[in-house]
């Protein structure tokens, strides 16, 4: 059985349709595979009813946008009450985080001779849960400004970019005990990538697992086998489950990020949702 447990669709910064996205799971081999749109569960009817008709299993996920002594780390939540009133409330606030910041970053777009409307943006977000940076990135492709949305990322919207504007994320814990409240597993997306790995210490991911964490993500592209290593110790040390995902996109990431290059074993997805 192959398990694919983190992909993006078009609600939030994916390329495909959640329909689209289940059929590609299961063209690329999957059983099983996760729709973990950023801050939103938007897609997860139409992925549900995609697997059903093609007999891939669906998980219904999210990321949460979440911050960590300063640091920005990416939260993982399965199969949770989509209408616990305290998540919503505390997604809306993650969203509405997303889409305040962007007229400051435009702003600072056009500083530089780039002009990139809200109207350009929301050409490009479609069916998005929330407008965000790789929409903003779109429209400067779209435009012909650059080729490729790692390039605006690169140089502009990374949190060290000319444009860059912070926002709102939620308290890592209090995502955690939000997630585990409404009935939901919790899991650290790439703990070792991005910077993360200057706050999610061992002792860190102590602390997270006393405070419910459920596992960490432990096989993904951004880690290399030293990381990968390191975190399966903690993870063994902790009983913490260890996943393993592409971190899909569509054509938002790279072909190196497809569908079922890293997979979650069997016993590993039992542990978190058998």
């Amino acid at each position: 059985m192959r398990i694919d447990l983190h992909t993006h669709s078009n609600r939030s910064d994916g390329t495909d349709t959640p329909a689209e996205l289940v059929r590609n799971a299961k063209a690329a081999g999957l059983d099983v595979v996760a729709l973990t749109d950023h801050d939103a569960t938007t897609g997860w009817e139409d992925a549900v009813a995609e697997g059903r008709s093609l007999g891939i299993h669906v998980v219904r996920g999210i990321e949460i946008s979440t911050r960590f002594h300063g640091e920005s780390v990416h939260l993982l939540g399965y199969e949770f009450d989509p209408d616990h009133e305290a998540l919503v409330a505390e997604l809306r606030r993650v969203l509405d985080g997303r889409e305040g910041r962007l007229p400051q970053m435009l702003a600072r777009l056009a500083d530089h001779g780039i002009d990139i409307t809200m109207a350009d943006v929301a050409a490009q977000s479609g069916d998005a849960a929330a407008s965000g940076r790789p929409h903003i990135a779109d429209a400067m492709v779209a435009k012909g400004y650059l080729a490729h949305r790692d390039e605006a990322f690169d140089g502009w919207l990374n949190s060290d970019g000319k444009a860059y504007v912070d926002r709102y994320a939620a308290p890592l814990l209090e995502a955690v005990r939000l997630v585990k409240d409404a009935g939901g597993q919790a899991v650290i997306a790439h703990p070792w990538s991005r910077g993360s790995d200057a706050v999610l210490t061992a002792a860190a991911l102590e602390e997270l697992a006393a405070a419910g964490l459920d596992g960490i993500e432990v096989d993904h592209n951004d880690h290399d086998d030293v990381a990968r290593a390191g975190l399966r110790d903690i993870a063994r040390r902790l009983g913490l489950v260890q996943t393993g995902s592409s971190d899909y996109h569509g054509t938002g990431k790279g072909p190196e990020f497809s569908l079922g290059c890293q997979t979650t074993a069997v016993d590993q997805y039992e542990r978190l949702l058998g």
